[in-house]
């Protein structure tokens, strides 16, 4: 362990905020990060996703259902839970591996937690909890991203039917998932006016658009889906029609969370691979640790990590306490991964030419974080969201 994170252990926010059930899931789930992701997760950001045999291996270990309440066959660890895994699966160094599993586990499937019935969730659960199905979220489009009540994908009621028409775009797992959680538009525009369904592959009328290859996130498959008159039964809408907005902002709520703790295990990643370089790279006589300026910038981004974790286990506390952490949320976006993101481009500049050589760590958390102050609200869409509030 490297002397930043001795110095965030320290603080012991695990005793605070996390009962000893987490604690304990999160030994398991470093194990399983270390022993099974990190060895094989280089071949997965060249073939650009996730195998289909790492989620049925998760699911057999009981990690896909971690935030499912127990009465719906999930592991009942809360928000708490997702912050355990997420920040896990970031400390892997490789955020691609972590969106692709976190989209599965926390952003789509738990709206049937939230808004299916208990035929919906007999229905389904089985396979999302066993990974034989991977799950993906369908809600930007070519011309709506943040702002949700300009989404124009239409699901037109015909009988026992909807049918649904229009394109989602930058959707992860877009051409490994099963089933698609898709939100379109029932009623009239705005925000009352969306509903939110289940889609599976096969289909009649859904397909695959464009695949992208990006930046970073390069091991979470990431494409377009295409529907043209794609009939579902209209047993598949989760809650009552009009009501997708309100299940949206909820599970955006936990996804914020999500995002915010996968940041977190970046940051901390980085700052143990940039100490150690630190304490072993010769210069100048002694080592680059010895240089105080180095020293310095080192412990004042440990503070701001140390700090940005307090926030984010008191905002899962306080979800799994059963009030609102929409403000929570927003702040925590807004901040920690912009937070990790000046703390990667210094662990780069720190770590000199080896930062930059493609398939370092370090190199690649930097990639990785960059997109962590975009998606799920933006850095500029979440302060204006804070702004309103005050």
């Amino acid at each position: 362990m490297s002397a930043s994170n001795r110095v965030i252990d320290s603080l012991r926010l695990d005793d605070t905020f996390l009962d000893e059930e987490h604690r304990a899931l999160r030994g398991v789930l470093r194990r399983f990060v270390q022993d099974y992701i990190v060895p094989r997760a280089p071949g997965w950001e060249s073939e650009l996703r996730v195998p289909d045999e790492v989620f049925t291996e998760l699911g057999a270990l009981g990690f896909l259902g971690l935030s499912f309440p127990a009465g719906h066959g999930g592991g009942g660890a809360g928000t708490r839970g997702a912050v355990v895994l997420n920040e896990e699966l970031g400390r892997s160094t490789f955020g691609g591996v972590a969106t692709s599993i976190s989209v599965h586990t926390d952003y789509s499937a738990l709206h049937l937690s939230r808004a299916g019935d208990d035929e919906q969730r007999r229905r389904f659960l089985p396979d999302i909890l066993s990974g034989r199905k991977i799950c993906a979220l369908a809600v930007t489009e070519p011309d709506a991203s943040s702002d949700l009540t300009r989404l124009a994908v239409r699901a037109r009621r015909d009988g026992d039917s909807y049918v649904l028409d229009g394109r989602k775009t930058f959707i992860t797992n877009a051409n490994i998932a099963g089933l698609f959680f898709v939100v379109a538009r029932t009623g009239e525009p705005g925000r009352h006016g969306l509903s939110l369904f289940v889609v599976e592959r096969g289909t009649p009328g859904l397909s695959n658009g464009r695949t992208f290859e990006k930046t970073g996130w390069r091991s979470s498959d990431t494409g377009e889906l295409v529907f043209d008159g794609c009939r579902i039964p209209a047993r598949n809408r989760l809650g009552e029609e009009g009501e997708g907005f309100r299940w949206m902002m909820r599970g955006l709520d936990h996804e914020r969370i999500g995002l915010a703790a996968q940041a977190v295990g970046l940051g901390e990643a980085a700052l143990a691979e940039t100490a150690a370089w630190l304490h072993t790279r010769p210069a100048y006589g002694a080592t680059l640790w010895d240089l105080q300026a180095l020293r310095h910038e080192m412990a004042r981004l440990t503070a701001r990590l140390a700090s940005a974790k307090t926030l984010l286990y008191h905002t899962a506390a306080l979800a799994d306490s059963g009030q609102d952490p929409r403000t929570h949320a927003a702040v925590l976006k807004s901040s920690v991964p912009e937070v990790v993101n000046e703390l990667a481009y210094k662990c780069v500049q720190f770590n000199g030419g080896n930062g930059f050589v493609a398939g370092s760590a370090v190199e690649r958390i930097a990639r990785d974080a960059r997109f962590l102050a975009i998606g799920g609200g933006s850095t500029e869409v979440m302060l204006d969201e804070i702004a309103r509030l005050l």
